[in-house]
């Protein structure tokens, strides 16, 4: 007989619902191999009198369960080269059976012939000590590889292979990044056995406290539909209900050109909350940026122009294109070689669009000046267009300050325009030079202006005195005493 694979399951765990067509096969091959016979339906196997191997020993010593399922896979495979062997596992082989998974696609890079032999999965039997209705919206996730990201939790979600107390452990303190600490969890041993099928509904915190969790456990939890709102699509349904015929009239309005203000204006509150290192504020003001960018994605889908799926799409392509060196093949060394990488690949992209000589230099029309300004300068410092040290700096600087003066002294509001841009072009690039964002370092000095004057305004007041009617040197005075009460705070 030439090599190949059956992949053949048992069934949920009852002896009498292990498929014939599978003992018919085990009768027909020249090696069986179980991966575990820790499993009620071994029993059948048992009186049929076969023989076979188990990894059981392999649980002892593998590292982890990656390198357990690549060994069990090796060997099954080295074996099918020249033998026509059988690999058996609890339940369905396509159901929560990784290396069923790893031993398919090395028998396909080694062009060995397989063949996978259906049977009642945990899960078919889960379904009926339930009483589900898996088409009526359900997520079936491992426990050795479960994670909240992506999960909605206005689903019902089905936990398999939480074989031990450890993993019952893991699984608890993951479900507590998205539900209540007392939500109730339904853990299920032996579903579908005759005699050894325990069912219990336990709060989430008490799951790994369960004396009798073993490899036939399994865990559901039903539908929570507040959970929602910790997902974007919990978001997105509500922006959905805020546009749709029973929502709000003022959401109603608006479309991508009346919401520009307010991303905008979100957007800068995020930066306040960075400024003000206010981590609760921060939380809060990411959520309502986040509400603009769901906003304007569900005007679009509503136009039949794209989807908030397009947009997040777009971004983690691009994202992976972006970073060869971290999804790729490429190597580099320096946050400089990144960059710089990062232009050429962006000009490609360019080009692939149809413009056939883009510039280095591409920055948002709508970028503040100061912004804009460091922008291009960083850009094309990265092609080598740049001053050799702070040196030549400095001296452009001086250079377009007396430019500045002589055009003070008469020249017209279109000279004097540009020698002040000049100016503060320069000082960007000053900026640049000596690691210090222009724009904060703006920001910083007029608030300080601010309080300053403040200071000022107060003390006229509690002196009874009217602002406008203070000297000059007077208010100069209350500057440096104000200035002096700042250095003392700090």
């Amino acid at each position: 007989m030439s090599g190949g694979i059956v992949i053949a399951g048992m069934g949920p765990g009852d002896p009498a619902q292990v498929p014939p067509a599978l003992m018919k096969i085990l009768q027909e091959v020249d090696r069986i191999f179980l991966r575990t016979e820790r499993h009620p339906a071994v029993s059948a196997l048992k009186e049929g009198g076969f023989k076979w191997q188990t990894f059981d020993a392999l649980y002892e010593h593998a590292r982890n369960f990656d390198e357990l399922y690549r060994q069990i896979a090796s060997v099954v495979i080295q074996e099918a080269s020249n033998l026509r062997v059988a690999y058996v596992v609890p339940g369905h082989p396509m159901v929560a059976e990784k290396s069923v998974t790893l031993i398919l696609e090395s028998a396909r890079q080694a062009g060995i012939d397989t063949r996978v032999v259906p049977a009642m999965s945990c899960l078919d039997a889960l379904y009926a000590t339930l009483k589900l209705d898996p088409t009526l919206g359900l997520t079936v996730v491992d426990a050795l590889t479960l994670n909240v990201d992506g999960l909605d939790p206005g689903l019902g979600l089905i936990i398999t292979q939480v074989y031990s107390q450890q993993v019952a452990s893991d699984t608890k303190l993951t479900l507590m990044e998205l539900y209540p600490d007392e939500y109730p969890v339904t853990v299920v041993r032996g579903a579908g056995l005759p005699e050894g099928e325990r069912v219990e509904i336990v709060p989430l915190y008490a799951l790994d406290r369960l004396p009798w969790i073993d490899h036939l456990t399994s865990v559901y939890l039903p539908p929570f539909i507040k959970g929602r709102e910790r997902t974007l699509a919990g978001l997105k349904e509500i922006m959905a209900r805020l546009r749709g015929k029973e929502g709000c009239p003022w959401d109603r309005e608006q479309d991508h050109h009346s919401l520009k203000r307010y991303l905008v204006e979100e957007t800068y509150e995020v930066l306040e909350a960075i400024e003000a290192a206010d981590m609760h504020k921060l939380c809060e003001e990411l959520g309502d940026l986040l509400l603009q960018i769901v906003f304007h994605a569900r005007l679009a889908e509503e136009r039949g122009d794209f989807t908030l799926a397009d947009c997040l799409e777009t971004i983690c392509t691009k994202m992976r294109r972006r970073h060869p060196h971290v999804f790729g093949t490429i190597s580099v060394n320096t946050s400089g070689e990144v960059l710089a990488r990062w232009d050429k690949i962006k000009m490609a992209e360019k080009q692939k669009d149809g413009l056939k000589t883009p510039s280095l230099l591409s920055v948002p029309r709508g970028l503040p000046a100061l912004l804009k300004a460091l922008k291009v300068q960083e850009q094309a410092a990265r092609v080598g267009f740049d001053w050799e040290d702070a040196a030549g700096v400095w001296s452009k600087v001086e250079e377009e300050l007396e430019e500045l003066r002589e055009a003070a002294k008469g020249a017209g509001a279109a000279e004097r325009t540009a020698e002040l841009g000049d100016v503060l072009f320069a000082l960007v690039n000053l900026a640049r030079w000596l690691g210090v964002e222009p724009e904060e370092a703006l920001q910083a000095s007029v608030a300080r202006f601010m309080e300053r004057f403040q200071y000022i305004e107060e003390k006229a007041r509690q002196k009874g005195l009217e602002l406008e009617k203070l000297s000059l040197a007077e208010m100069d005075n209350l500057w440096e005493e104000a200035k002096k009460v700042k250095e003392n705070k700090g």
